[in-house]
């Protein structure tokens, strides 16, 4: 039979120990009611309002304690559900990613937010699901204390004496379904190619199936050998986590090899089912040491995955982490030329964004030469993104530098300075302090050297085109237009700052995916290997290999980012819809232009009122495109910010002692000692 037995807690003084109750299957009744019913006393009326959450949870704890019938009443509606209903699908489906494929399990997902699924009365997940109702129950269920829930559980005295035949049944076919899964992604390619030899890839994950299989067997036998079944188990055990180390060092490799959704969606779902068979090796030792934490954490996780089980959102971030790692770990490599940490490198990034200044001031000219030519929107649009395109890869083959680029790639290097998931020690929050002062200071050298360029150089070559010409690039209304377009407060310029900003973000993800996919899909190799090349010398096709291999994340970014900002203006106008981009250097530049055309007719204080606004749209692009980069760097890596409130004040602090820092980089004699 399922045994309760009694166990103790100090803190709820619960009354002397019990005799074992021993229910029949039948016991059913009003169980479910009841036990909606408990869940709904201690469940506060905020999901968020965890202190509301445990004073309602010691309360039960206490009148558990206190009344041997309470305690009889739960113990009898928890086990007439757990023993009358089918736990296979809990513990092999339940929090588990389907086999269907990235692809299938989101349209799944999207097709029951509209028409759940259908779930049998027998099943236990219909329990869950009738006592844990609210969608939002999973979030004071994982914030209620640990202890409590563990107490909970003890004073239950949840404890399983393997003599139930249904339940044997039913936790031995969980253990071989998820054995054989795991067998079977672990032969999966996306597991073995990072190994030299197929057998040492996936000998952990089969050998793990065929002690599950021999332990099968021997629990068939009329008379079992308990001892040996234990050693079965502790063997398995042991191989399960080999399975475990396997999956570590495959995640390891990313960083040299890269990943692929594939990738991260087969071992997340192998680790999730190792998992799993964890749990239920716990339950089937029958050394009466059952684990109480890893139920409790199962359980939490049980709820949680029903209550979310819908959730694309849960399901996108779950899936993707690793890839977004691996993307931001590209985009980071690339961040590091952009932050400067002598004086150096900062004056050098300061001439390196100068040199930018005068190609933005180019592309400035000639995105507006552009928009005096009668042509369909969308040509027009396509003409914007070739000329800004071409702007950005010649920024990137001169060496030059954008400043708006930056964000996108820098706030990986931030956040970094968080990462556990690679020394699984606590980060250094002094470290991450450094870094931002690192990163200010070459922000602004960087704003700095293209807005010095920019603004007089735009406005001589708008000179020269009248002189050269006779006519001017803006005119009259038309250059009023270019300098009322900049102005946060008579126009939407702050909002289409923000579109920009993420475009900015976009065009670094991209990059970072592109670079990914270079190193995982062994593109150089291939190139290599190819017939694309073979009439080229092998002095020529080295290069190309090596120029794809080291710029086409880059190439194709600034192609991208260039799409994004020259046909945003397009669609707005094809959907009637206020969307546009400004972008602090082409703002800058337009305002140039815009003031010349007007022969400096223009009062003093509109011109600092436009030049206020062109340093806003600078900051807001700055600002968005960071924070969205920052916000997927810090996510892949599993990080809470939450976790680190000491930082503000420590930042404070470094602001306080070294405030030139965070404008200009400290003399070489102080570099050493600010690492």
């Amino acid at each position: 039979m399922l045994r309760l037995t009694k166990r103790t807690k100090e803190t709820t003084q619960p009354p002397k120990k019990q005799q074992a109750l021993v229910l029949p299957l039948n016991a059913s009744g009003n169980s479910l009611f009841y036990l909606t019913s408990i869940i709904k006393a201690i469940r506060p009326s905020n999901e968020n309002d965890t202190a509301q959450a445990n004073l309602n949870f010691k309360a039960l704890l206490y009148q558990l304690s206190q009344d041997k019938r309470a305690l009889f009443s739960l113990r009898k509606a928890l086990l007439s559900q757990f023993l009358r209903t089918n736990i296979v699908t809990a513990l092999t489906e339940n929090g588990v990613v389907s086999g269907r494929g990235f692809v299938q399990e989101l349209t799944s997902k999207l097709k029951h937010k509209i028409i759940p699924a259908l779930l049998n009365s027998n099943d236990f997940l219909y329990v869950i699901n009738n006592v844990f109702y609210r969608k939002k129950d999973y979030v004071w269920v994982q914030n209620l204390d640990g202890d409590l829930w563990k107490q909970f559980f003890e004073i239950l005295g949840v404890q399983v004496n393997l003599t139930e035949s249904t339940l044997i049944k039913q936790l031995n076919q969980s253990f071989q379904i998820l054995s054989y899964r795991v067998a079977t992604l672990g032969i999966e390619k996306e597991v073995t190619q990072r190994y030299q030899n197929f057998n040492d890839a996936a000998f952990p994950f089969l050998e793990q199936n065929r002690l599950t299989n021999e332990y099968l067997k021997l629990a068939e036998l009329p008379h079992q050998n308990q001892e040996q079944k234990r050693a079965l188990l502790a063997t398995i055990t042991e191989a399960l986590h080999n399975c475990n180390q396997s999956i570590i060092w495959i995640k390891e490799q990313r960083i040299k090899y890269g990943t692929s959704l594939a990738q991260t969606y087969i071992l997340t779902r192998l680790q999730q089912q190792i998992d799993r068979l964890f749990i239920i090796i716990d339950v089937l030792d029958s050394d009466s040491q059952f684990n109480t934490e890893r139920f409790v954490d199962y359980f939490k996780t049980v709820v949680k995955n029903e209550n979310r089980k819908t959730s694309v959102k849960e399901f996108l971030s779950e899936n993707t982490g690793y890839l977004a790692y691996q993307i931001a770990e590209h985009g980071g490599k690339r961040g590091e030329d952009y932050i400067t940490t002598t004086r150096k490198d900062f004056w050098k990034m300061f001439w390196s964004a100068a040199t930018g200044g005068v190609i933005i001031s180019f592309i400035g000219i000639i995105k507006n030469l552009i928009g005096k030519l009668s042509l369909a929107p969308f040509w027009q649009g396509f003409l914007y993104s070739s000329n800004y395109s071409l702007g950005f890869i010649l920024i990137q083959e001169t060496g030059s530098t954008l400043a708006t680029k930056q964000p996108a790639y820098t706030a990986n290097n931030v956040a970094s300075s968080f990462d556990v998931q690679k020394v699984g020690d606590e980060p250094d929050l002094r470290n991450l302090a450094i870094t931002v002062a690192k990163v200010s200071r070459t922000q602004l050298a960087s704003f700095a050297g293209n807005l010095l360029v920019v603004f007089p150089l735009t406005y001589l070559l708008a000179m020269l085109f009248f002189n050269t010409t006779g006519s001017m690039i803006a005119s009259g209304a038309a250059a009023q237009k270019l300098l009322t377009d900049q102005q946060p407060f008579h126009s939407l310029a702050l909002l289409y700052a923000c579109f920009t900003g993420f475009f900015l973000f976009a065009s670094g993800i991209i990059a970072g995916y592109v670079e990914n996919y270079v190193v995982y899909g062994k593109v150089a190799d291939r190139m290599r290997s190819g017939v694309g090349l073979r009439n080229f010398s092998e002095k020529w096709k080295n290069k190309i290999i090596k120029y794809v291999q080291n710029n086409l994340g880059s190439l194709i970014g600034n192609i991208s980012l260039g799409f994004f900002l020259g046909m945003a203006g397009f669609f707005g106008k094809m959907f009637g819809l206020p969307f546009d981009i400004r972008h602090i250097t082409i703002s800058a530049a337009n305002t140039a232009i815009g003031f010349f055309g007007l022969n400096h007719a223009i009062s003093f204080s509109e011109l600092s009122y436009t030049l206020f606004g062109v340093g806003l749209i600078g900051v807001i692009n700055f600002a968005v495109s960071f924070g969205l980069a920052f916000f997927v760097a810090v996510k892949s890596r599993g990080i809470h910010l939450r976790d680190y409130p000491e930082f503000l004040g420590m930042l404070g602090r470094y602001f306080k002692k070294y405030p030139r820092d965070f404008i200009k980089a400290p003399r070489e004699r102080l570099v050493a000692e600010l690492k």
